[in-house]
């Protein structure tokens, strides 16, 4: 009776492209010892040498025989998943080779035989990295968007998309939206279809290794982030009747006068749905970098970021005698100390502020710090690079 050996795998050399198969079926290994010849198979990869293309999947094919399992690694330890075709003849990565990557291939077949493979692709000539919010292991409010903010250009808006992977712990719905943020830079922000709900625990996979985000050139690392959802907190703030509402879990926690933006001109205050952006303590406050020349050059106290444009809610003591009777400041929602100091104190980066009233020069826009809110969920949609 004839002994089956396992058959040793040899990886081909100098593959021409996926169609380049070199098979041996039928054919034997010369044998100096006079015994019978092991047959012998080859393997082939798409990929190949010291400067292969990146962005495209690892494919390994086999010319005779089932494969039964293939590990692509790099050389800082990560790893390429895939899958083998139905006809074990082939297997592919789930997901595309890196630049500037030394990679191993180790394949088996299913009669046991095994064989290795190495390739290096080219390095990128551009690299293009991101800025994330919130930051890792922050707890936020239920108006706060992941928000990724791109160092060059992408134009390759829906594969870089599909990368973004959002996981929460009650699977919340929700979807990305592109924009051009304040900075100039490219911007991609995903919000819920609602407020997030307390409690909620989300996580980002940014899946971004080897994809080439068009002109402004390739990713050459993933990036994860995750945050929690705070307790359900709004603020309220009426331009009319000049009122700021602090409401906690449907109720009324607080409620203060304010003077806000004088009406009629680009002082007037932004109305629409926004979220805290920072809370940023006392800072100095000059008019010219919001565009309206020197009139003002302050410190300010308690001071809350709600626009990138230079709109924020803070203690503003000089205004006093307008505080619940007119719109007398310079766009800001402004405050006695005491109740500026109460808000700060209680509300979180994150929190929705809910801006009312025809005291306004107009509503906010998406990219003016975090107005996604003031889109309907359909328009917000019509912003994805997949919907």
């Amino acid at each position: 009776m004839n002994r089956i050996r396992p058959r040793p795998l040899l990886a081909a050399v100098g593959v021409l492209g996926l169609s380049a198969l070199t098979s041996c079926s039928g054919g034997t290994t010369p044998a100096d010892d006079g015994k019978e010849a092991t047959p012998v198979t080859r393997i082939s990869v798409n990929l190949t040498g010291e400067r292969a293309p990146a962005g495209e999947p690892v494919v390994v094919r086999l010319a005779e025989g089932r494969l039964a399992r293939v590990e692509v690694t790099d050389s800082r330890g990560g790893r390429l998943d895939g899958k083998v075709a139905p006809d074990g003849r082939s297997w592919t990565s789930a997901r595309k080779a890196a630049p500037g990557t030394a990679y191993a291939v180790a394949a088996k077949d299913a009669a046991g035989g095994s064989a290795t493979a190495a390739f290096t692709t080219a390095r990128a000539e551009k690299v293009n990295k991101l800025t994330l919010a919130p930051g890792k292991d922050t707890t936020v409010g239920i108006g706060q968007p992941l928000s990724i903010v791109f160092d060059h250009p992408v134009k390759n808006r829906a594969e870089v998309e599909k990368q973004l992977v959002v996981t929460t712990s009650n699977r919340t719905e929700g979807s990305w939206g592109w924009m051009r943020d304040w900075s100039g830079k490219d911007r991609v922000d995903w919000r819920p279809k609602e407020y997030w709900k307390p409690g909620t625990r989300v996580t980002l996979d940014a899946r971004l290794n080897g994809v080439d985000s068009g002109s402004g050139g390739w990713f050459v690392r993933d990036y994860t982030t995750t945050f929690r959802i705070g307790r359900a907190q709004v603020v309220k703030v009426d331009l009319d009747r000049h009122r700021l509402t602090l409401v906690r879990d449907g109720a009324v926690v607080r409620e203060v006068p304010v003077s806000a933006g004088t009406p009629g001109g680009e002082k007037a205050s932004w109305r629409g749905r926004t979220v805290l952006m920072s809370k940023e303590g006392t800072i100095n406050m000059r008019s010219e970098t919001v565009g309206l020349g020197d009139a003002y050059d302050k410190m300010v106290d308690y001071s809350m970021r709600l626009t990138w444009s230079g709109m924020y809610a803070h203690a503003a003591p000089w205004n006093a005698a307008y505080f619940g009777t007119a719109n007398r400041s310079s766009g800001c929602i402004g405050m006695s100390d005491a109740d500026a100091r109460a808000v700060y104190d209680a509300v979180r980066v994150g929190d929705p502020f809910e801006i009312t009233g025809s005291d306004a020069k107009g509503t906010q826009a998406p990219n003016n710090g975090y107005g996604a809110w003031n889109l309907s969920w359909e328009g917000w949609r019509a912003t994805s690079a997949l919907d």
